[in-house]
């Protein structure tokens, strides 16, 4: 399993995800039919613990992945999600927190997937700070999906 293509089958309303580069990633999404393409950069990254994002281009979007040990089989996930809502299909979902249902629904499909897999991936292992890769971190040498 590759953990970039498997996203749309985790999220909801992802279509598909290509990644560009080590810290680059290009996002196709269909969402209550509002169809958008948009580039996404990693700009912190520490293996088993964090992952944040932001859009460089429109939808405007940044998030916050956290990932805290509550012990050997556990753990707490903490999502810090900002987006600009745009146009009355997006605006009126927003509203009514629809938004926030896809986001608690989209976390119990990542739950489902990371509790099936049982290992970990083996996948890049590097650290991302500032948007840059430090290759002094451990990572391995993983080949990015073409």
């Amino acid at each position: 399993m590759d953990p970039v293509r498997d996203l749309p089958r985790i999220y909801e309303g992802v279509e598909a995800v290509q990644q560009i580069d080590e810290t680059s990633l290009q996002f196709r999404t269909d969402i209550a039919g509002v169809r958008r393409e948009y580039l996404a950069q990693i700009t912190e990254q520490t293996p088993d613990r964090k992952i944040a994002w932001v859009s460089t281009d429109k939808p405007r979007n940044a998030g916050t992945v956290t990932f805290e040990s509550l012990g050997a089989e556990r753990a707490r996930v903490n999502v810090e999600l900002e987006w600009e809502p745009e146009g009355l299909v997006e605006k009126a979902g927003s509203a009514v927190g629809a938004d926030s249902r896809q986001v608690t629904a989209d976390l119990g499909r990542f739950k489902e997937f990371i509790e099936s897999r049982g290992i970990e991936t083996g996948e890049w292992r590097s650290s991302v700070a500032r948007g840059e890769v430090d290759d002094t971190t451990g990572g391995t040498d993983y080949q990015l999906p073409r």
